[in-house]
């Protein structure tokens, strides 16, 4: 049903840029609410940008964000929540769905950003970045010679796993780069140009001559713990992990046996099974690995495409038609 007066629920931060986007054009009425601890929230719709989840993440919540969560859960007239993020598998959002409340999601706004992290992820490995930076700390002059020799790029082979606007952009990419190409993901569908198209339930069986494998699939029921201790052993001990999904699709231990042991090249990874990652973790100092602190999205053009698509999301609702990219299941 069209909704004509709109109670939104949004940081302060993003209520100016927010009034002036929904000033130009046609759109609805909105008044804008910002929680107080203590007080009830009368908005039906909420807008949950990047600066409310700030330094939070799905298993530490500051005090800022969580004024946020409990306005959130104990407002009764919320129908609809907006993320900044492509998913949506936080508590919270979690628990409002369940509730009956739409939950909305971000997705597209990252994707060319996290594409281009995942290729500095590959390009920083092949070209034994780690090791010259380590080398640059000791004031070492050491040339790639020898063992130290990078392969070339052009030739190798990429299992891309997830084919979604992440997933793609990464495939053309690689494939600019002169890499060879399999695709997994639900549907064994053929992808045109790749080597062969499989299902998650495939991926093992494309691993034995893969030199990268490069992880860009949602979390779902289908992926958690879709790289396993066994599917690791079927890569060639050349090969390397590009990790910009999420941490539980990869059995960490087991890829952290694999890395230190040398069964495994290197990996760049963005995303953990816990975050932040905990300082006793041999990630921190394994010279094969690339850690960063889940940032692969992180960009200045971030925000106001985030806040375009809730704008535009926003105007469906008030319309009382479908909205994009909404969570379902």
């Amino acid at each position: 049903m069209p909704h004509d007066d709109i109670r939104i629920l949004c940081s302060p931060a993003e209520a100016g840029a927010l009034q002036q986007a929904l000033a130009s054009g046609a759109g609805p009425r909105v008044t804008l609410r910002h929680p107080r601890a203590g007080q009830a929230c009368d908005a039906q719709v909420a807008f949950i940008s990047r600066d409310i989840t700030g330094a939070s993440t799905k298993f530490e919540i500051t005090p800022e964000t969580a004024l946020y969560y409990d306005a959130l859960r104990d407002t009764p007239a919320l129908q609809w929540v907006h993320v900044h993020s492509a998913g949506a598998d936080r508590d919270i959002y979690q628990q409002l769905h369940a509730r009956g409340v739409a939950i909305t999601t971000s997705q597209g706004a990252t994707d060319a950003v996290v594409a281009q992290t995942a290729i500095g992820g590959v390009l920083a490995l092949a070209r034994r970045l780690p090791m010259l930076a380590a080398d640059q700390r000791e004031r070492a002059w050491r040339p790639l010679l020898g063992d130290r020799t990078p392969r070339d790029l052009a030739g190798q082979h990429a299992v891309v796993v997830g084919w979604g606007g992440i997933g793609q952009r990464i495939g053309a990419l690689l494939g600019a780069l002169g890499l060879t190409l399999s695709v997994v993901r639900h549907t064994p569908t053929p992808v045109p140009g790749a080597r062969r198209s499989a299902t998650y339930g495939e991926l093992p069986d494309l691993l034995a001559d893969a030199d990268w494998l490069v992880l860009a699939c949602p979390l779902t029921a289908a992926t958690h713990g879709l790289v396993d201790r066994r599917a690791l052993a079927k890569l060639p001990p050349h090969a390397s992990v590009i990790n910009v999904a999420r941490g539980h699709v990869i059995d960490e231990t087991a890829l952290i046996d694999a890395l230190s042991s040398g069964r495994l090249d290197g990996a760049f990874l963005d995303v953990f099974q816990q975050e932040p990652l905990p300082a006793q973790s041999p990630l921190w100092g394994l010279d094969n690995v690339i850690v960063t602190p889940h940032s692969a999205g992180f960009s200045d053009g971030n925000r106001a495409r985030v806040r375009a698509l809730f704008v535009d999301n926003l105007r469906r609702w008030a319309r009382g038609e479908q909205l994009a990219n909404r969570l379902t299941g």
